[in-house]
């Protein structure tokens, strides 16, 4: 459901084609909220009949030219509404966590591996978060709107640690009770 909202954030920020958009999912709202090229689009169509957005009228014949979509007053409606409901925190559903269960269960050949390998990953991610963090927020961007996109990145940065020394300490045996890790 959160995908039509995304998509309605990223117009009201700054009217867009549906490629920019997905350059723009790419560079910012795809870290914390994925979605393929084609979903966008086709989330574009539904969002547009239901006259949530309108393409903008181009100078030139629209055949082959990039249509750039803005907001309709209906979908900043709808996403003042879904900004304003309440939601329960999401189950973590990570597929590592289920591996490492099961590899209690069945032994773990070649789970310190994908361990690390994990590890590096989040590494990555926390070194690209705080390079933007450093590009993107410098101390005079403190406008309302500015500190809402920075706690927004400040969460990724927290969960990238947190996965950091989780898997640390996975790769250890050194959980945080203290007890080691048994591989079956």
């Amino acid at each position: 459901m959160s995908l039509p909202h995304a998509i309605l954030t990223a117009l009201l920020e700054k009217p867009s084609s549906g490629l920019e958009l997905t350059r723009r999912f790419d560079r910012s709202i795809g870290y914390f909220w994925s979605s393929t090229h084609q979903q966008i689009y086709r989330e574009l169509g539904k969002l547009e009949q239901a006259g949530q957005i309108r393409a903008l009228p181009s100078a030139q014949p629209a055949r082959g030219q990039k249509k750039e979509y803005e907001v309709l007053p209906a979908g900043r409606a709808a996403l003042s509404a879904w900004v304003a409901l309440r939601e329960d925190p999401k189950q973590i559903r990570d597929p590592l966590l289920l591996r490492m269960r099961a590899a209690a269960v069945v032994g773990a050949p070649g789970l310190d591996a994908e361990l690390r390998r994990h590890l590096e990953l989040h590494r990555k991610q926390l070194a690209e978060y705080l390079a933007i963090e450093e590009r993107d927020f410098p101390p005079e961007r403190n406008s309302k709107e500015d500190r809402l996109r920075h706690l927004v990145l400040r969460g990724g940065i927290d969960l990238e640690n947190f996965w950091i020394g989780w898997l640390t300490r996975a790769l250890d045996g050194t959980p945080a009770t203290g007890s080691g890790l048994s591989a079956g």
